[in-house]
C-alpha cells in the first residue's frame, strides 16, 4: 500500500518587510524576532537604504533564511517598504521597522484572527513601549478603532503589531512616499474605508523609543501629515483631529519621555 502523499502547507503565506538604514544596534534583535516565530509559511525581506554602520554584515549572517534583501540608496522608509511589498508574494503583509521586535507567537495570532474573521482586512494587537536596552516603559494605547474614529484622530493601532491582507494592499496601496511620518495612518484610513479593522487584545510587538528614533525626534511632523489625510477625506476644520493637531505639539514637546508616555495614553493618540 502506497503511503498517502504529503499535503502541501495550507497556511497562508505571510510576507514581512523590514526597512533598514544604519540601525545595526537593534537590527539583529529585529531579525531574530521575525525568524524565530513559530509560524512556518513566512517570507522575510530586508530592504536596506545603503547602511554604513555594520548592518550589512548582520543581514548577510541571516541571508540564507531570508526571502531576499537589497542594499541601495532609496527615498527613505516609505520607499523601502513599498519596494519590499513589491517583491512580496504573501497573502498577508506586515512591516517591522529595524528597531522594533515581534513577541513570540505574534504572526500565528494574527493569521488565526484573520482566518476567523474573513470580513476583516487588518488585525492588530497590543505593543510594549521599550527603551534602547529593551526595558518596558509602558504600553501603546491600542484599542478598537474604525474609519470614523480614525478620521477624528483616534488611531490606537500600533504599526508594529498590524497585519493586513495583500488583496486589500493591491486595492488601496502603495504607501504614499510623500509622507515621512504618517504613512501608516494614511494606510489605516484607506484600509478602513473599504474593510473592517479588528483589535486583538494580545501583546504582539515591542515599539522601541530611543534618541534617534522618528517617534522621538520628529513627532511634530506627524500631525501636519495627518491633517493632509483629514482634508483629503473631506474633513472639517471643526474636528477633534484639528484641535489635537493644534494643541498637542505645544504641550508634548515640553514634556520628558515618561510624561510623554502618560500623555500618549490619556490623550488617545500615540
Amino acid at each position: 500500500m502506497k503511503p498517502a502523499p504529503e499535503m502541501p502547507d495550507q497556511k497562508p503565506l505571510v510576507s514581512i518587510v523590514t526597512p533598514s538604514f544604519n540601525q545595526a544596534q537593534f537590527l539583529e534583535e529585529t531579525i531574530r524576532s521575525v525568524l524565530d516565530q513559530d509560524y512556518s509559511n513566512l517570507e522575510y525581506w530586508i530592504i536596506d537604504g545603503g547602511s554604513t554602520d555594520g548592518s550589512i554584515k548582520i543581514i548577510q549572517r541571516y541571508a540564507s533564511r531570508l526571502a531576499g534583501w537589497v542594499t541601495e540608496p532609496d527615498r527613505g522608509q516609505t520607499d523601502a517598504i513599498n519596494k519590499g511589498f513589491g517583491r512580496a508574494q504573501g497573502d498577508i503583509l506586515a512591516w517591522l521597522n529595524s528597531d522594533d521586535t515581534y513577541l513570540p507567537g505574534a504572526v500565528s495570532e494574527a493569521v488565526n484572527s484573520l482566518a476567523q474573521h474573513p470580513d476583516v482586512g487588518l488585525v492588530y494587537g497590543d505593543a510594549n513601549l521599550i527603551d534602547e536596552q529593551g526595558q518596558t516603559l509602558g504600553s501603546f494605547p491600542a484599542a478598537q478603532t474604525d474609519y470614523a474614529r480614525l478620521r477624528r484622530g483616534y488611531v490606537h493601532i500600533p504599526q508594529q503589531s498590524a497585519f493586513f491582507r495583500a488583496s486589500l494592499w493591491k486595492q488601496v496601496g502603495p504607501l504614499d512616499p510623500s509622507f515621512y511620518f504618517a504613512m501608516d495612518y494614511d494606510l489605516w484610513v484607506r484600509l478602513a474605508k473599504v474593510s473592517r479593522l479588528l483589535y486583538i487584545p494580545r501583546r504582539l510587538a515591542n515599539f522601541r523609543l530611543h534618541a534617534s528614533g522618528k517617534s522621538v525626534i520628529s513627532d511634530d511632523r506627524c500631525w501636519p501629515e495627518m491633517l493632509r489625510v483629514h482634508y483629503r477625506e473631506g474633513g472639517s476644520w471643526f474636528s477633534p483631529l484639528v484641535f489635537k493637531a493644534r494643541i498637542r505639539p505645544w504641550i508634548y514637546g515640553r514634556l520628558p519621555l515618561r510624561a510623554r508616555l502618560w500623555f500618549r495614553k490619556y490623550f488617545a493618540q500615540a
